[in-house]
């Protein structure tokens, strides 16, 4: 829930800087005053730099908005932290043998791993993310041992 919280309010903090940036722009051009019986065309495709101006501020919000959710989809869903550390698995020459290439990145606390495909052939596909339990060394000292082993 915290990971989501956090990216509506990434979305909603964008969303502000971007829209006080619009009113900005609205206040810099300020629309013609229409005079009696006449027709004032609006501003969007007739003035040219008020266009242009518009045109800069859509792409600075595809940006942002682009961006937010880039950097959203490479965090810990846990702790919100970046995660690290990416390896890399697989083989393109040996793929029936050890499968697709994928890069995996995990949590430098140990909340999980995010694995996704190195390269998409077809179409988007979600990355995969595995929660890891909370106690680090019984998973680590699981490969170690026997399988007939008892604790």
């Amino acid at each position: 829930m915290r990971y989501w919280a956090y990216f509506a309010a990434k979305l909603v903090a964008g969303g502000a800087l971007l829209y006080g940036l619009l009113v900005a722009l609205n206040s810099a051009w300020p629309a013609e005053v229409p005079h009696f019986f006449t027709y004032v065309p609006p501003r969007f495709g007739y003035d040219l730099p008020f266009t242009l101006a518009v045109l800069v501020w859509f792409l600075l919000c595809t940006g942002t908005f682009y961006l937010i959710i880039w950097d959203q989809r490479y965090r810990c869903r846990v702790c919100l932290r970046r995660l690290r550390m990416p390896v890399e698995t697989g083989s393109w020459s040996r793929m029936l043998q050890f499968g697709r290439p994928r890069i995996e990145y995990i949590c430098t606390y140990g909340h999980g791993t995010l694995k996704e495909d190195e390269l998409q052939i077809s179409g988007l596909e979600n990355p995969e993310w595995t929660p890891h339990s909370d106690d680090l060394w019984e998973e680590l000292c699981a490969s170690s041992k026997e399988p007939g082993d008892q604790p």
